[in-house]
Order: structure tokens, then sequence, then C-alpha cells
């Protein structure tokens, strides 16, 4: 027993108990925290532009307390730029999908504009504008600094430029994703729906924007 325990590093059991138990509070605050964005995020979406849930309202939804809820966001404001930020992980997802099953740089680049204006239809523009509007983002002033994704967004288009004969990808894609993004918002702002000939149009001003390379004399 004793050379066992010779053998055998020192707190090395303790840290597994130590490390175990972490990992299963880890589990419970993951949980709590989904539960907290998918309670706001329901009453957000109900509400809309009508009015904003207190933490009150949004503790009582997920059926935790505020000392869960403060455990992990310091204030309402918090949350919510959680929720916003939580949406642009799921459009840029959602639109890089969209791109993957496109057969040529042209049709990706549609794809993309497709995605990206397709937060401004049906509930999703609902949803979107509320989550905005609670967050004080959405508004008629000037765009000083969009919660959107537009950085994000545009590194998806890097690669579907460079095939397409871009000398500078990155500053092309910036350019029209901030661009677009800013379309997507007078879109939301406007409570419009873009059509499919909005959509041909914004993948025509992006396919103009390019830097081509200069042919080789």
């Amino acid at each position: 027993m004793s050379e066992n325990n010779a053998a055998r590093p020192a707190g090395d059991i303790a840290s597994r108990i130590a490390a175990r138990t972490l990992a299963d509070r880890e589990a419970v605050y993951a949980g709590e925290v989904r539960r907290l964005l998918d309670a706001a995020l329901e009453l957000i979406r109900v509400a809309g532009t009508g009015a904003r849930p207190r933490v009150a309202d949004i503790v009582a939804a997920a059926g935790l307390s505020n000392d869960a809820f403060y455990r992990h966001f310091p204030s309402k404001d918090a949350l919510i730029a959680v929720l916003i930020e939580d949406g642009a992980d799921r459009l840029v997802s959602y639109v890089a999908h969209r791109m993957d099953k496109q057969d040529s740089p042209r049709e990706a680049v549609r794809a993309w504009v497709q995605g990206v204006l397709s937060q401004a239809a049906d509930d999703t523009a609902t949803t979107t504008r509320a989550v905005l509007w609670n967050g004080g983002a959405l508004t008629p002033a000037i765009d000083t600094g969009s919660p959107l994704p537009s950085g994000r967004l545009a590194l998806l288009l890097h690669h579907p430029f460079t095939e397409l004969g871009s000398a500078e990808p990155e500053f092309d894609a910036s350019l029209v994703a901030h661009a677009t993004v800013g379309r997507l918002s007078d879109y939301l702002w406007r409570r419009e729906e873009p059509t499919a000939a909005d959509v041909d149009r914004v993948t025509a001003f992006c396919l103009r924007s390019l830097t081509l390379r200069q042919a080789e004399s």
C-alpha cells in the first residue's frame, strides 16, 4: 500500500476529483446560460419592439434565480450582447453552409448575399429587429458600429473572390460585406423584405466591386 502511494504523484487524486467537480459545475453553468438566453430570446420575440423584458421576467421564464442570472451576466445589457453574438454565430454558420453547396464562385457569392439578406425576411426579421432594438442598436440614426458580423461574413468571401480574379480579396470582401450589412440594416429598420430582384442587384454590385488583376502584357 505504501509503495503504491509513493509511486503516485502527490496531489494526483485530489487534482482528478477537483477536475471532475469543475467539469460537472461547468456543465450545470452552461445549462443555466442556455436557459437564460433561450428565455430572453423568446420574451423578446413575443414583445417585439413594444416592450423590453426585465431581468425578473427572464429569470422567471428560465425557471432560475436572480443569483443564477448575475452569476453569468453583470446586467441585462450584457445578456443582450451575448444574444447578438449568438445570433451572429448562427448567421455566419448558416451563410457558410449555403455557400458550400454551390458549384461556382459566382453562385457562392449569390448564396452569400441571399443568406445575409434573409435576416430581413419573415419571422427572422421580427426576432432580429427586436433583439437589436433591445440592445439599442437599431435606430434610424447613422450606423456608427453595427453589431451585425460584417467582418466575419467578409471572411467567407475571400475564397470565391480569389477564384473570380480579385487582386485584393480581403479589401473587396470587407467593402462588400459592410455595404451589404448596411443594406440589411435598412431593410430591418424600414420593415421591408428583400425580393429576389434585390438579391440579384446586390449580387451584381458585389461582383462589380472586385478589384481585378491587370492582364499581363
